[in-house]
Formats: C-alpha cells, structure tokens, sequence
C-alpha cells in the first residue's frame, strides 16, 4: 500500500513579504494546484491514503476559495482517505466534512485499515495536553503503526511557536513511521526500537528562508513483510534560490551586474524559478552601485528576483588626507570623530559623498 505524507502547505498565505500583490495572488493560487496535483498525482498512482500532518492552511480565517478548493478536490476522489491533522497555524475549515476525510482532536484518535493491518493515530498537541498526551499512546505491536504529529522537535529550534514533540517519549511505543509536521525542510530519523520520523517539508517554498527542492514523502507500506519504506518526491512548480555574490573591488552598477552574471552562469536555475541575489563584500566609498538596477536587469530572465545589498563599506582614509576638497574635509572630520563606531562613520561618509556628488542616497 502506498501512501502521501505532506505538511505545511501554508494554503492561503498572504506571499507579500516579497512579491506584488499581483503575483502573491498569482503565488496562492499555485499553492492551491499544487496540491490539487499532488492528489492527481496519488489517484494516477494508486495512493490510497494522503496524510496531512499540520498546517494545511495558513491562517485560522481561511478564504472561501481556499476552503472550497480543498474541500472539492477531496470530495472529488472517494478513493483516496485524506488524514488532517490541524497544526498551529490553521483551523478546521471544514463545517461539513467529506466522507474521506479523518479529523484529529485533543486527544489520540486512531483509524484502522481492516484489510491491511494498518493503524494511523493522531493528535493536535496544545499547551494542555502536550505534557501528558504520550503516556496515553498504546499501540498493538501486532499492528503497522503510522503516527502524526505537529510540532517542534526538542532538538531543533523552532521557527515560531509550536508546541514541543518529546521524541524520547515516543521511542518503545511500537511505531513504524512517525508523520511529522512543522519544520519547512525535510528531516528525518530513527525512532527506536522499529521506526523512523520524518517531516517532508513544505510543499512548496513561499520565503528565501525555504529555498532547494521541496515536496512529499511517498511510503511504501508492505503488509506481508511488515515494512515500510519512504522516499521523497520533489514537486514544487518554482524552487527558490539565493545567490551571494561577491562585489568586493567594483566601482559601478555595470561591474556589479557583471559579477552577478558570472555567479548565475554556474548555477543551472530555470527561468520560472525564483531568486534572491545577495550583494555582498566590502566595496570602495565611492562605489557607485544601484541594487534596482541590477534587478530590472535580471527580472526578465526569472519569475521573480530580489536583490539585497548587504555590502559594507571601505574607506581608504589616507586617499583623503590630502584632499583639499569639501569632499575630503568631510572624511577627515568624520575619521576624528571618536563616537562613531566604524560601520556608522562608514555609512555616512558614503551618504555625504553622494550627496556632494550629486546623487541619490542609496
């Protein structure tokens, strides 16, 4: 028997940390395919169950089309039982549930696959129940134990507030795979005596905090022999990438598109993906760089592109000591300045020369 293990979603986020309103709203509704292929994905190759293990959605007020999108791709493939395990960001959304769906509560909630042997339990860890909840885990040994949780591995720092799995808590306790749902990248492990846990990731990057492939775990269940196998399957219609790149030396905006063009020709990204160029290194005071150009350059060749300049400053001091000019007063009465820590005289400096340049402030 196979099965999906997905989680995080995140359906319905809001994408506007970096995008348009135009293509955040274009980004959501991708978020929405994607998991309506991810289900075609299991009814052409026969997957019998999808487990959902938190997060599905982004927020506890959900969109009618986020809601009604899911709610009809379920309903629409019978033969496919869904397992939702609500997390710390969502809600059931659900007012009337389809047949094929399995909700989780409070307390552990176990469905039993008569003719497979197959048990899957779940609970929603909360603040009054995340202390006492695993003593109350018994689970035949005769049984193939799926267990999903969402939460925060106490060896892992979390990204925001989740309750904490006990995984030692959960070793001796006769389980096979441990569906886990909350860390945005996949991870996975040995669960003792007979198991492993795994978290697959989100199923498609929304940040540049979740670049690189991302997906579902597949599992293989065989009754017969009592196993079960897992791989990954990348999915995500774009993969995020950051590109650094180091500018130190360069003295204009065309040296620094220059250097940006070097680094992406030895990097394979599609043109549909999407990428975030870091300017980094230390460049002259005088440097002349403008980040927005360097981004309208690159803007047609990826869906989307980002650039941040993350430079610091140099400042040859004793190129101005000599330096009759106002611009050259300027440096020495700043170098004098005994209250200014290094970066913050760095950065003014560079203000002042633009300014008495002629150009903008960067």
């Amino acid at each position: 028997m196979k099965m999906i293990h997905c989680a995080d979603l995140h359906l319905d986020s809001k994408l506007n940390a970096n995008l348009s309103k135009e293509k955040a709203r274009e980004r959501r509704a991708e978020l929405l395919d994607t998991f309506s292929r991810m289900v075609k994905y299991a009814a052409d190759n026969e997957i019998k169950a999808v487990l959902i293990a938190g997060d599905l959605f982004d927020r506890k007020t959900v969109s009618a089309t986020a809601r009604n999108t899911v709610y009809g791709i379920i309903r629409a493939n019978p033969d496919i039982c869904f397992y939702y395990l609500k997390g710390n960001h969502d809600d059931n959304a659900f007012f009337e549930a389809p047949e094929n769906l399995r909700l989780f509560g409070g307390e552990w909630t176990s469905y039993r696959m008569e003719d497979e042997g197959i048990v899957i339990s779940g609970a929603e860890l909360d603040e009054d129940n995340s202390g006492e909840i695993y003593a109350k885990l018994v689970l035949s040994p005769k049984d193939i134990n799926i267990v999903m949780l969402h939460g925060q591995l106490s060896d892992y720092a979390g990204r925001d507030r989740a309750e904490v799995i006990n995984l030692g808590a959960l070793k001796n306790k006769s389980i096979d795979y441990l569906a886990l749902g909350h860390i945005h990248e996949r991870r996975t492990g040995e669960l003792m005596p007979r198991g492993e846990y795994c978290y697959p990731g989100c199923l498609e990057g929304r940040g540049f905090d979740e670049c690189g492939e991302h997906g579902f775990e597949l599992l293989d269940i065989d009754v017969k022999e009592r196993t079960v196998s897992h791989k990954f399957i990348p999915f995500a219609k774009r993969r995020l990438h950051l590109l650094n790149v180091d500018v130190s030396g360069v003295m204009t905006s065309v040296e620094i598109t220059q250097a940006v063009e070097d680094a992406l020709d030895g990097r394979d990204i599609p043109a549909e993906d999407m990428v975030k160029i870091v300017l980094c290194g230390k460049v002259d005071v005088e440097c002349e760089k403008d980040p927005e150009q360097v981004r309208v350059k690159f803007e047609r060749d990826f869906y989307f592109v980002k650039v941040s300049d993350e430079t610091s400053i140099a400042v040859d001091y004793d190129s101005f000591l000599k330096d009759a000019s106002l611009k050259g007063e300027f440096v020495r009465l700043l170098k004098s300045d005994t209250s200014l820590d290094e970066d913050r005289r760095s950065a003014i400096i560079r203000c002042g020369i633009q300014a008495l340049s002629g150009e903008e402030w960067q």
